[in-house]
C-alpha cells in the first residue's frame, strides 16, 4: 500500500503537558481506498432481525452505555434506569445494588482468584462477588480508605495480571492484589492533564501491565506497572506530539490480542502494529469506507473482524473491506454507545434506544 503523507495540525496546548520528545516519524497513512473495498449499504434482505420488547416486561430503559461479560455468560449493562442483566433468557433490572449512585463504568475481573465485578462510580469504585447473590462480599474504595485519586471515578478495567486499573478525574490508580500502586507518573501526567483533558476510555494490553487512556482533547497517555509495584508513565500519542491520529478526542481504545492498537476518535479510527511508536500508523475515515467518524467503541468478534460503533451506525472490519449497518438493516438507534462479545460469539450493542444482539447473520433488538 502506497503511504500518503499527512500533515502535522498545530495546536496551542493550554495545559503543563511534559512529552517525551522524539524526532522523527515514518511509516504511516491513511488507508488507501483501494485496499479497502467498501460494502457501504449492508443488504437488509441479507441481515435479518427480531425483536424483543423490555417495556412489555417493565424494564423500560433507554440508554445502555457500558457492558461487560461475567463467567456465566450473563450480560451487565449500565443504563439510564441502572444495573440490568440478561442471562439469554431473562432480563432483570438489579434495583437493589448501588442505589443512589451514579454509575458510571463496570467490568469483570474473569480470574479465578478475583473479585467479580468492579463499578466507577461518583463517589468511588466498588468491588462485588457478585450482583446477584445479595450475601455477596463487597468492598467500597474512596480516598478516605484507599489511595486512590479522586472518588470521582470514569472508568474501570482490570487486565490479565488481576490488576485493577481505575481512571479518575484526576489520573489513574491501580490496584493489584491487596495493594494499591504507587503513582509516579506526575512528571508526564500531573493531575491537572487529566482534569483539563478528561478520561474518556482506557484499554490494557494483552498482558495487563500496560494501559493506554483515552482522554478528551489530549490524545492517549500511556502508564505502565513497573518492577516496585508503582505506576510509570510512557510517551503520548497525541497529534500535537511525535505521533499523528485523526483527533486528540480519543472516544475509544482497543487491543487486539496480537497487540495491535486501534483508537477511534471523532475524526476517525487509527490503527498501529508493532512495538515503534513512530512507525505503522493507518488511519480510517469515512473516504475509507468508515460509516462514521465518530468512533465511540470497538471490540473484535470471533473471527478477528473488529466492530466499530459511531455515532452514525456500525462498521465491521475484516482488513481489507468494510462492511456498514444502520437502522436500516436492524440497528435500534445509529448511535451506538458499547460492543462486546459473548463467550458464545454473540455481539451485543448498547444504544441509546435499547440493546441489539448479533448472531448467525441475525440482528436482534431489545427495547
Amino acid at each position: 500500500m502506497e503511504k500518503n503523507k499527512i500533515s502535522h495540525k498545530t495546536l496551542k496546548y493550554a495545559a503543563p503537558l511534559i512529552l517525551v520528545v522524539l524526532s522523527c516519524i515514518s511509516n504511516y497513512s491513511y488507508a488507501d481506498r483501494s485496499d479497502a473495498d467498501t460494502d457501504r449499504n449492508a443488504s437488509a434482505a441479507k441481515w435479518k432481525s427480531t425483536s424483543s420488547f423490555l417495556n412489555d416486561i417493565g424494564i423500560p430503559a433507554k440508554k445502555f452505555y457500558a457492558v461487560t461479560i461475567d463467567n456465566n455468560n450473563n450480560k451487565w449493562f449500565l443504563t439510564d434506569l441502572g444495573l440490568i442483566s440478561y442471562n439469554d433468557e431473562k432480563w432483570t433490572l438489579h434495583n437493589g445494588y448501588m442505589q443512589g449512585k451514579e454509575l458510571r463504568d463496570i467490568a469483570f475481573d474473569a480470574s479465578t482468584e478475583g473479585t467479580g465485578f468492579w463499578i466507577a462510580t461518583g463517589s468511588g469504585i466498588t468491588s462485588l462477588s457478585s450482583l446477584v447473590e445479595t450475601s455477596s462480599a463487597s468492598s467500597s474504595y474512596t480516598t478516605d480508605n484507599a489511595a486512590i485519586l479522586s472518588n470521582n471515578v470514569v472508568k474501570v478495567v482490570v487486565g490479565n495480571n488481576k490488576v485493577k486499573w481505575i481512571g479518575t478525574e484526576k489520573g489513574v490508580s491501580a490496584f493489584a492484589g491487596t495493594k494499591w500502586l504507587d503513582v509516579s507518573y506526575d512528571d508526564l501526567y500531573p493531575a491537572v492533564i487529566f482534569q483539563e483533558y478528561p478520561i474518556t476510555s482506557m484499554a490494557t494490553n494483552h498482558a495487563g501491565d500496560s494501559l493506554y487512556i483515552g482522554t478528551k482533547g489530549a490524545g492517549v497517555a500511556r502508564v505502565y506497572k513497573n518492577e516496585v509495584d508503582g505506576i510509570s508513565g510512557a510517551s503520548v500519542y497525541a497529534q500535537w506530539g511525535p505521533i499523528i491520529i485523526p483527533s486528540d478526542n480519543v472516544f475509544s481504545v482497543f487491543i487486539e490480542k496480537n497487540g495491535t492498537k486501534w483508537f477511534g476518535t471523532d475524526m476517525g479510527v487509527a490503527q498501529h502494529t508493532g512495538n515503534n511508536t513512530l512507525e505503522n500508523w493507518v488511519v480510517y475515515t469515512t473516504a475509507e469506507g468508515l460509516v462514521n467518524d465518530y468512533v465511540q467503541s470497538i471490540t473484535a468478534d470471533k473471527n478477528g473482524q473488529l466492530w466499530f460503533g459511531t455515532q452514525g451506525g456500525i462498521s465491521v472490519f475484516n482488513g481489507t473491506a468494510f462492511k456498514n449497518f444502520t437502522k436500516d438493516n436492524g440497528l435500534n438507534s445509529n448511535n451506538i454507545l458499547c460492543i462486546t462479545v459473548d463467550k458464545n460469539g454473540v455481539v451485543w450493542i448498547g444504544t441509546d434506544d435499547g440493546v441489539n444482539s448479533f448472531s448467525n447473520e441475525t440482528f436482534t433488538s431489545y427495547r
